[in-house]
């Protein structure tokens, strides 16, 4: 399959002049957004632990993050690669950091590293819990935090920043998914984290976004090894990774100024603006009901409410 992955371009664009922190950016989504936005004469920080789907060891610490690098270079870019788990303080310090010593500045975050261990929920162990809840809830709030932390000095000594935050939901998230327990709950945690950092933050120069992408990556390809095989060459590859990116480029720049707190699913070439959670039937009775009186009126409710989406694997 051919590569569709934009070439980098060191000074033009839509991000010219702004430095980029992408976590999880040695594969997939991550890779793509990286390549993206030096495409668009972004300096990209590439942050990858180099480890298996799973979470696990696999090769060198940033190995997959030293070839991004080289791939941008190699276009004309700039990047710089970072090795720590930006699931501990001080990994997410060190790639604030890097960001800093190395390019001065910081003004877009990518919140996007993860890992799937995947089993129904009477199967599911804490440890797996732990750690599936570790790298996606934990491993966006302490970057945001950090990065969130130098914006807000930056603002308070008179140099507001055009600040961008883009987390990396799911629909798994939003909807649920079989045999992803820990993985949905921590997906649907960072839509809350979104929220609140848009609304804690934005006096600051600081919006937060989130995309629920749907794409081919080494997370989805033996769940949906069908439905996100690559098509025959030269048709639409509408699951390639590349096809989020752009997105997530627009909601990483000044062009998308005004736009924060919202969340976006991304898919081919589809962009949705999901609504989220919204007050539908209600009955207020003024007094306390009996529990028979409330589940009479909770029924009346949901006979007028909307049905929900289904869950991702549910029967049907």
């Amino acid at each position: 399959m051919k590569d569709d992955h934009p070439t980098p371009g060191p000074s033009a664009g839509l991000c010219a002049g702004r430095v980029v922190a992408v976590t999880g950016a040695g594969r997939g989504l991550g890779r793509a957004h990286a390549l993206a936005f030096a495409a668009e004469g972004a300096r990209v920080v590439v942050n990858d632990l180099g480890v298996r789907p799973d979470g696990t060891a696999g090769e060198r610490a940033g190995g997959p993050a030293d070839e991004v690098v080289a791939e941008i270079r190699a276009a004309g870019g700039e990047a710089v690669a970072h090795g720590g788990d930006i699931a501990t303080a001080h990994g997410a310090a060190s790639l604030v950091a890097t960001a800093l010593d190395t390019y001065g500045r910081l003004d877009t975050l990518v919140n996007n590293a993860g890992f799937v261990r995947d089993r129904m929920l009477v199967n599911l162990t804490e440890d797996e819990w732990d750690a599936v809840v570790r790298v996606h809830l934990k491993g966006h709030f302490l970057p945001l935090r950090h990065a969130a932390a130098h914006w807000r000095a930056e603002a308070k000594a008179g140099r507001p920043p055009r600040a961008r935050v883009v987390n990396t939901s799911s629909g798994a998230g939003l909807l649920g998914s079989v045999g992803q327990g820990n993985y949905s709950a921590a997906k649907a945690g960072v839509l809350g984290l979104t929220l609140v950092a848009a609304a804690e933050l934005g006096r600051y120069g600081i919006q937060v976004n989130a995309v629920a992408p749907a794409a081919r990556t080494r997370m989805t390809e033996r769940a949906f090894a069908e439905s996100m095989a690559a098509p025959a060459d030269g048709a639409f590859d509408a699951m390639a990774p590349d096809n989020v990116s752009p997105l997530v480029v627009w909601l990483g720049s000044t062009a998308s100024q005004g736009v924060t707190g919202r969340v976006f699913e991304a898919e081919g070439g589809r962009i949705t603006v999901m609504e989220g959670w919204r007050r539908g039937p209600t009955d207020d009775k003024r007094t306390r009901r009996t529990p028979a009186e409330a589940g009479q009126t909770a029924r009346e409710l949901l006979s007028a409410a909307t049905p929900p989406e289904p869950v991702y694997g549910a029967q049907r």
